[in-house]
């Protein structure tokens, strides 16, 4: 018993560091109203450890989900929220309002224009809360993948499409875009039959329509076979960025679809860790990754 007690308190110092550094490491799940358009309130998860709790100046990482602007839901985005979260990143994954209603009939009043709405908004959210975060003004990145990256890119391309109650002093640019299987031109999917009457502005919410110069630097991951984007639309994308300097890499995959990690349990199916170690040195290379 004497000899248990000594390693006992041999070890004290030891499991209470240990116990520090895994509560350090612990990841955080809150969940906040980032708009309200009636009586809809738009939420967004947020994944932060203790450790970046008392850093200033973190980098922010904004997921949107794919589905076609009809379907998904934020939590496709939470294991990997958690896993950036873990890295010392503060991540959200933003819920946007669905031209959908109830999964199966077409909404009145929703389209894809007010997904882009919603995104910009979170966007903007993020910059105006990013002192309560412990976040970086000028080191926020927009991710999403297919209809998501869509959304990602809106939130840095296209200027129309502000909600009236945002602020307009606030801007819903990101500073570096993570793009997982992203439509880039939404004359060339089915974003139209979603558009309804309005189909005549198709061209207004299109990146590949609205790309100059100047915009922040991305990386494209896309399937060699995908049938929901084209690859040729992501690669004639690719070009015109280049032809305007911006920075744009993309990283085609042969035999991989629209979901470029089908078989993958943990980052439902949207890429695997292949992929995001890409994604780190691309965040590495602009400082936004330790």
């Amino acid at each position: 018993m004497k000899h248990l007690l000594i390693y006992l308190l041999l070890c004290a110092p030891f499991l209470a560091n240990r116990s520090q550094m895994v509560a350090k490491d612990e990841v955080t799940h809150v969940q906040e109203v980032y708009k309200t358009i009636d009586s809809l309130k738009l939420k967004v998860d947020i994944f932060y450890t203790n450790q970046s709790s008392e850093r200033e100046n973190n980098t922010a990482i904004v997921f949107f989900h794919g589905g076609g602007w009809a379907f998904g839901t934020p939590s496709e985005f939470f294991t990997t929220c958690e896993r950036y979260a873990r890295m010392g990143i503060v991540t959200f994954s933003v819920e946007y309002r669905l031209s959908i209603e109830n999964g199966i009939t077409p909404h009145p009043t929703i389209s894809p224009i007010e997904s882009v709405m919603d995104a910009k908004s979170a966007i903007r959210w993020v910059r105006e809360n990013a002192e309560k975060f412990h976040v970086d003004r000028n080191k926020i990145v927009a991710a999403g993948q297919s209809a998501g990256g869509h959304l990602a890119l809106s939130t840095a391309m296209i200027e129309d499409h502000n909600e009236k109650s945002d602020n307009p002093g606030t801007s819903c640019r990101p500073d570096a875009i993570l793009l997982f299987s992203a439509c880039v031109n939404t004359v060339e999917g089915w974003c139209d039959r979603l558009l309804a009457d309005r189909r005549n502005q198709i061209w207004s919410i299109s990146p590949a329509h609205h790309i100059r110069g100047g915009l922040p630097p991305m990386i494209e991951f896309h399937g060699n076979d995908d049938e929901q984007v084209p690859k040729w639309t992501v690669q004639f994308f690719e070009s015109e960025m280049k032809k305007k300097g911006n920075y744009f890499e993309l990283h085609i995959y042969e035999g991989r679809k629209h979901y470029l990690g089908d078989g993958n349990p943990i980052y439902s199916r949207y890429f695997d860790d292949e992929i995001l170690k890409l994604a780190d040195d691309f965040l590495r290379k602009y400082k936004l990754l330790d």
